[in-house]
């Protein structure tokens, strides 16, 4: 098991436009371990490669629905609207409500390299919206209408 430290904001790589997996190695797969490990052991929902200081487009989540895994995901489409409250694991102690799709269809390759054609809706949705856009640099908080401290 390997748990990395999870990055916070005012890391440089947080606010970097990941790059693209050109092919799936043992090191994707490798990563793909490790992220989980960190996203279990950090008891969160998703977790994007940037956050633990390596720039590709590498997402996980874990809704409760088991893991999935995304390599060079892509947004296809955006249905509805939902605001609800979301958090991060690279800003701990915050809080913000955000406006989201409330329906996405993202397609990424899975660690076979085969494409996935993911839709998701209401948690899902937000999750893969959220990952996504960390792999552009863009984290909740720019996107927040509101923002709380967590009392702890």
């Amino acid at each position: 098991m390997a748990v990395y430290k999870i990055l916070e904001i005012g890391s440089p790589v947080l606010r970097e436009k990941a790059r693209e997996v050109n092919k799936i190695s043992p090191a994707i797969e490798k990563l793909l371990k490790n992220m989980a490990d960190t996203l279990y052991d950090a008891k969160g929902y998703g977790l994007a490669a940037p956050q633990i200081g390596v720039s590709k487009r590498v997402i996980i989540i874990d809704i409760g629905e088991g893991l999935l895994e995304l390599i060079n995901p892509v947004i296809l489409e955006k249905q509805g609207r939902q605001v609800d409250v979301e958090g991060c694991l690279s800003i701990p102690g915050v809080s913000g409500e955000v406006a989201r799709a409330y329906q996405v269809r993202v397609q990424g390759l899975n660690r076979q390299g085969e494409m996935q054609d993911i839709r998701g809706e209401g948690l899902l949705a937000r999750a893969l919206q959220h990952e996504i856009d960390h792999l552009e640099g863009v984290l909740f908080v720019d996107l927040a209408k509101k923002t709380y401290q967590n009392k702890n």
